[in-house]
């Protein structure tokens, strides 16, 4: 068997329509397209969701729920991680950039303190939002919440 021996398997390729060369071809006139209408014209490009002139489906089916643009996506870190995280690492200030360094946040989200679990070492913590219970249990135990 050689390079220049090589054909394609049977059946598997087909001769292609030649479309537009002339009346004797069976395939000229309007070329496959019909008489008038969009479809014949070139540059036709069907619409996406397009359904023949009927309404299409994401008109017919009502609009539902609000988004909020001034909605802001927090990542929360509870107590308890905050006095797992200042044990482990012997911290007394926690900002972003360690919470960051423990793989607790991605830099592109803000971060909330949350109030759940126990914390008892004083720790200074540095984060965009606190909740109420949180900032309360940090001030408890002598530590100072800094909203960024």
């Amino acid at each position: 068997m050689k390079l220049n021996n090589l054909t394609p398997a049977e059946g598997s390729t087909h001769a292609r329509r030649r479309i537009g060369r002339g009346p004797g071809s069976g395939l000229g006139g309007t070329s496959t397209r019909g008489h008038k209408g969009a479809k014949a014209r070139s540059g036709y490009k069907k619409k996406i969701g397009f359904e023949g002139g009927q309404m299409p489906l994401q008109r017919r089916v009502p609009k539902a729920g609000f988004k909020n643009i001034n909605h802001k996506e927090y990542f929360a870190v509870n107590l308890s991680t905050l006095q797992s995280l200042a044990e482990a690492k012997n911290l007394t200030k926690i900002g972003i950039a360690e919470l960051q360094e423990a793989g607790l946040t991605n830099g592109k989200k803000l971060v909330k303190i949350l109030g759940n679990g126990e914390l008892k070492a004083k720790i200074d913590v540095e984060a965009n939002a606190f909740s109420k219970t949180a900032e309360e249990a940090i001030k408890a135990v002598g530590g100072n919440a800094t909203i960024i």
